[in-house]
């Protein structure tokens, strides 16, 4: 096959158009095509009043050699990537070895559990939270009556932080095996809608997240998998060489293991406190701290979409912004949510955090974004490991109580922020954010270099996104979770620096950045260990 790329079509165009462009683009008769397929679709709306949709495209034609030749040198015209999927090992036949051990449920833990199950090696996964549907039910507890399960929440349970999210699926990491392909194979087969395979942003949506990740773990206990929920690693026990030997569970037992994949996501504060007293090689990294912001979609549509803002094949826009404050601090936004709500994400009693979430429609009222400035160990939060743990945990608190005491988040209008003053009621833009946002100022809780820079790029953004800084529209505090404030730096080989049999993966080890990404990573741990335990 060729894989044709970067296809312009106007919005609108007929299946008839698509093909002829194909064919015009190869410079070949209608009848040298024998079939072709999407394997990618987005959309270009720089120019407002004449968005194109752009297509790559997987063409069979009956002379491929020659349309190839003819097309030499032209990197929108080549044969389309082999993206199949190949296991590097197999465990041998009746595998009665080493089991390995997946620590969490999340994106990462789920496909290093599922790869490792399809290669025979019948993983156990640890999983602290309870099963989806339970953990659904202490999540909406939060939102609708403030009562918070530490251990069941929207951090921790099966499925991860990433079940309650907007369940985006695109990354910009470097993938020349294609692993994200597999990624998405495999939701599809779980029950994600077959659109992920082919749109450049595609997304699921929390409800469809949720029967995802239980037909995955059907998959992986078929195959002989083992899951134990409500099941927290307290400790790890190295061997007088360093290696890893064995984990202490939260049910007193000691589960011996010589193979384990660290899974735990950006919020096991308890798992990184373990492994630093352990002497297990962690150190601090950046991440960003700051609000959440919402505007209703229809602002956001008709900024980004202009007289095409509701058309049903674009769908709620969404919107990507970053800005150099003077005070050399990148504003940015972050996990954009389109049609979604600011959700409560804390995992710890006494603190406020806030995310975003959607559904697969994205048919909410509200857009709303993480907006969120860069922090870093040096200049923010010296101190060890740990210090960046301990600024989450300390903004969290101040939010907690700037909210009320009560789960509720503070919020404050853009334009009292930008004023300077404490905002008392609520203008046109409601906020989505339950048990409710308590209004007034978020110079309460969050470091003055934040508020500064976030005051400076407002402006800015709503230059490039009209009514962006409109004085309605609501801040709600705060955002610490973007990102692990520690890595658990590993090797080559997957494995931690200091303790052989540890492998670190995905977000909370700080390898990974989103849904897809830790999916990835987790593939590629799973089958670094998989090839030390046969020996390749």
């Amino acid at each position: 096959m060729i894989r044709v790329s970067d296809l312009a079509l106007p919005l609108g165009h007929s299946p008839q158009d698509l093909e002829q462009a194909l064919c015009a683009r190869l410079g070949i008769a209608p009848g040298e095509l024998v079939r072709f397929a999407i394997a990618r679709r987005g959309n270009d709306a720089r120019k407002k009043t004449a968005i194109r949709l752009v297509y790559s495209l997987d063409a069979v034609v009956s002379d491929e050699a020659a349309v190839l030749a003819a097309h030499a040198g032209d990197s929108h015209v080549r044969p389309t990537p082999d993206t199949t999927y190949r296991f590097p090992v197999r465990a041998p036949e009746g595998w009665d070895g080493t089991r390995p051990v997946v620590i969490g449920a999340g994106p990462c833990g789920l496909l290093a559990a599922l790869v490792l199950a399809q290669m025979g090696f019948k993983p156990i996964i640890i999983e602290r939270g309870k099963a989806v549907r339970e953990r659904t039910k202490d999540t909406w507890g939060l939102w609708r009556r403030s009562v918070l399960d530490p251990e069941s929440n929207v951090q921790f349970g099966e499925g991860g932080a990433g079940t309650f999210s907007d369940g985006k699926l695109y990354s910009r990491i470097k993938d020349p095996r294609h692993l994200g392909r597999k990624v998405l194979t495999e939701f599809v087969k779980a029950g994600a809608p077959e659109d992920i395979l082919t749109e450049a942003h595609p997304h699921i949506g929390t409800f469809r997240l949720v029967t995802m990740v239980m037909s995955i773990r059907e998959t992986i206990e078929g195959l002989g998998g083992e899951y134990r929920f409500g099941t927290r690693v307290e400790d790890f026990e190295r061997d007088a060489a360093g290696r890893l030997k064995g984990l202490h569970l939260s049910t007193g037992e000691f589960l011996p293991a010589s193979h384990v994949i660290l899974a735990v996501g950006h919020s096991a504060r308890d798992t990184f406190e373990a492994l630093h007293r352990r002497g297990i090689h962690v150190e601090a990294k950046p991440f960003a701290i700051g609000v959440r912001i919402e505007h209703p979609q229809s602002w956001i549509d008709k900024a980004r979409y202009g007289p095409f803002a509701g058309n049903k094949v674009l769908g709620p826009a969404a919107y990507s912004l970053a800005h150099k404050a003077s005070n050399g601090r990148s504003v940015y936004s972050f996990c954009m949510c389109p049609g979604g709500r600011v959700v409560a994400a804390t995992s710890e009693e006494g603190r406020v955090v806030t995310n975003g979430m959607s559904q697969y429609s994205r048919a909410e009222f509200n857009a709303n974004s993480g907006l969120v400035v860069d922090i870093s160990p040096e200049r923010d939060f010296p101190g060890g490991p740990l210090a960046g743990v301990e600024l989450q945990r300390r903004l969290e608190s101040l939010a907690y109580v700037a909210g009320g005491s009560n789960y509720q988040a503070p919020g404050q209008k853009v334009g009292d922020f930008l004023a300077g003053k404490r905002s008392e009621e609520f203008g046109v833009v409601v906020p989505s954010y339950k048990p409710g946002v308590k209004l007034g100022d978020l110079a309460e809780c969050l470091p003055a270099f934040v508020l500064d820079a976030i005051r400076e790029a407002l402006p800015v953004f709503g230059r490039q996104v009209p009514g962006y800084d409109h004085g309605d529209v609501v801040m709600t505090g705060v955002e610490t979770r973007t990102s692990s404030p520690v890595r658990i730096t590993r090797g080559a080989d997957c494995q931690s620096l200091n303790t052989p049999g540890l492998y670190p993966a995905g977000e909370g080890a700080g390898y990974a950045g989103g849904i897809l990404s830790a999916a990835v990573d987790g593939i590629k741990v799973a089958e670094a260990l998989a090839l030390d335990l046969v020996g390749g």
